[in-house]
């Protein structure tokens, strides 16, 4: 089963909580929120609003940004193994007369490289 963003979402922030020794407590006092509520949205289940996560966020002391990128990595992580599994399969079940010279195939570790927007660099 694929990996749901709210699920990606929790395990980040609670990575992050853990990583600064805090307790749940601690941060939902600090953002305003339930603890159970908090809870919820840590373990995947409640998906939270972008307001919800921008106090969290500076609940945590950390930019919503680095929460997005680190989520954005986890998902594609899991989609990149998925992908390589389904190309493997596909490599290995297709015949080798496909492969004919002046194809245009893809060696199976080329790594393409897509920068990122400036606007990113610059807030860097």
């Amino acid at each position: 089963m694929a990996l749901l963003l709210r699920e990606a979402i929790g395990d980040s922030l609670r990575r992050t909580r853990v990583s600064q020794s805090r307790t749940l407590r601690e941060v939902s006092n600090s953002a305003r929120v339930s603890l159970g509520y908090l809870s919820e949205v840590e373990r995947g289940r409640k998906e939270a609003s972008s307001e919800l996560l921008a106090a969290i966020c500076d609940a945590l002391e950390v930019p919503l940004s680095d929460v997005l990128v680190d989520v954005s990595e986890s998902l594609s992580d899991g989609s990149s193994a998925k992908r390589a599994d389904t190309e493997r399969h596909a490599v290995e079940s297709a015949p080798a007369a496909s492969a004919r010279p002046g194809s245009t195939t893809i060696a199976r570790d080329t790594r393409v490289v897509i920068p990122a927007p400036a606007q990113a660099l610059a807030a860097a």
